[in-house]
């Protein structure tokens, strides 16, 4: 076949494809890939020949051929099928070149053939999906001042007593460091212009720290931030709390009182419908839910100069862990405030009330009445729209010292009766559906031992809402910022955290005003 003919017959197998509206096939790419190794074998054996030899053909025909131009038509067929071929050709080349840089397999769109701007689309869709930077095989490594600063930090807190799972590494090495030997290392580190540190009194030291203030690559200043940071996390993780347990836990994303909430009341009962007749319309109710708003709670410490030069590693350590446990402790207080207070809530009524139907009138110990009568209330609740709903009992909260009480009840399954005789104990069924929650913060709330303590029975969180704990966006955890308070001699930090507790539905718990909390023998 002469290179006209190849040329002819890849253009034929392309407008065969096309036509049939498809890629061209197996058999079609390769013949179609067969002739175009050939034509480039004959252009490189050619040396740019074959352009003379088609000007020499126009020439003949323009002095007198008389086939009425028919070569100058198949000239012209020949330059339509190279400028398709090389224009496939190219397609074929950006959509491999897209297609490999991102990791995507080209063959379906060249087979389909696809467009160079579907193939960008489609290479910018895989990209979304992944949300993952393309590999360059670059690897950004810790500076030797990183390691320091994180061995320094994690030394600090080890100093002081606290456990660290996986210190890092050199840690252990620089335990034996006074908070003035570790500022001689920082200012060195930091390329400090004062020479013979060893010889100036800690004093001066904690001066020349002071000027690395607002300095974000000053070593000192980070490494107490890094050393504070994870002493308060440390503190606000094993902190004893049980607020949590009765709560439920919520999120708010600004400090405006959030009102919006509304829910949906029933819808009416199915109504028989007579032949012929019409469907009655219902109308639905809706009532507002209680407002939600956040405060802010917060604290300030400080490293001073005095705690410096005294070389009181407690105040970087200890301190903030103490702090960040204050924080849960608050908020266990103030939970338990509105437990044993009984403040009115949205409707203007008292949490625990006749009017609510969640508290009894005289109050009780432990026993097997009270508790009947407290399950009772918890389950005959009604909603928001007179409708009956079910509330199954979860947790039961207590003062320290009354969860004896509460094993004996609940684990025995048999119990004497008046005739001094042995009966099935009708509460052994619940003791793995109630989880007995004690806390001291009610005793001291009632003013200790020797005083009269309430008791509480609280619906599942499934069933029902009671009281809920709002954090901003979700965050637990204090937030510790490093400032400086003018007239004020030391490194100082704010910490703080926002929340805002609501009782979000007086249904979800019962209250048992209790008896005389005391202990079974009297103390020294």
């Amino acid at each position: 076949m002469t290179r006209e003919q190849m040329l002819a017959r890849q253009n034929e197998l392309l407008n065969q494809a096309r036509t049939a509206g498809r890629a061209m096939n197996a058999d079609e790419r390769a013949e179609f890939d067969a002739l175009q190794r050939a034509i480039d074998a004959l252009n490189a054996a050619a040396g740019g020949n074959a352009g003379s030899g088609h000007f020499g053909q126009r020439a003949k025909a323009t002095e007198g051929d008389d086939e009425d131009g028919e070569e100058e038509d198949e000239e012209g067929d020949d330059d339509s099928s190279e400028k398709a071929v090389e224009a496939e050709r190219l397609r074929i080349r950006q959509i491999e070149d897209m297609c490999s840089s991102f990791g995507m397999d080209a063959r379906t769109y060249v087979d389909n053939g696809s467009s160079l701007e579907s193939v960008r689309e489609a290479v910018i869709a895989h990209m979304m999906q992944q949300s993952a930077p393309i590999r360059s095989g670059i690897q950004v490594m810790d500076s030797e001042q990183d390691k320091f600063r994180r061995a320094a930090a994690d030394a600090l807190i080890m100093r002081s007593g606290m456990e660290l799972e996986q210190p890092a590494e050199g840690a252990r090495n620089l335990m034996g460091m006074h908070l003035r030997d570790l500022a001689i290392e920082c200012l060195q580190m930091d390329g400090t212009d004062e020479r013979n540190l060893n010889r100036k009194n800690t004093d001066e030291l904690y001066s020349l720290l002071q000027r690395g203030f607002y300095n974000p690559e000053a070593a000192f200043p980070a490494i107490l931030d890094n050393t504070i940071e994870k002493a308060y996390r440390e503190g606000h993780k094993k902190v004893s709390v049980t607020f949590d347990r009765i709560t439920k836990k919520g999120t708010l994303s600004d400090f405006k009182t959030h009102d919006n909430y509304y829910i949906a009341g029933p819808v009416g009962e199915f109504l028989e419908v007579p032949e012929n007749g019409e469907l009655k319309h219902d109308v639905f109710r809706d009532d507002k839910l209680p407002t939600r708003k956040l405060k802010t709670y917060g604290r300030q410490f400080t490293l001073s100069r005095k705690a410096f030069i005294d070389d009181d590693i407690s105040l970087v350590t200890s301190l903030p862990a103490r702090y960040a446990a204050s924080a849960r402790k608050t908020i266990n207080k103030q939970v338990y405030q509105i437990l044993v207070q009984n403040p009115a809530v949205y409707d203007g009524v008292a949490l625990f009330s006749s009017q609510h139907k969640n508290l009894l009138k005289i109050g009780t110990g432990v026993t097997q009445e009270a508790m009947q009568t407290m399950i009772m209330a918890l389950a005959n609740q009604r909603d928001q729209f007179d409708e009956a709903i079910i509330i199954n009992p979860a947790s039961i909260v207590v003062p320290s010292g009354m969860q004896f009480d509460m094993y004996t009840l609940f684990y025995s399954p048999t119990i004497h009766t008046t005739d001094n005789t042995q009966a099935v104990n009708p509460l052994y069924q619940y003791r793995e559906q109630l989880e007995v929650v004690e806390d001291p913060t009610i005793n001291a709330l009632c003013g200790g031992m020797g005083n009269v303590m309430p008791w509480w029975l609280l619906g599942a969180e499934g069933d029902t809402d009671f009281i809920e704990v709002d954090y901003l966006n979700g965050q637990e955890i204090p937030n510790i910022r490093r400032m400086e308070v003018p007239g004020q001699l030391g490194f100082v930090w704010d910490i703080f955290l926002d929340w805002g507790i609501s009782v979000m539905d007086f249904r979800g718990g019962v209250k048992n005003p209790g008896v005389e909390v005391k202990t079974k023998l009297e103390l020294a």
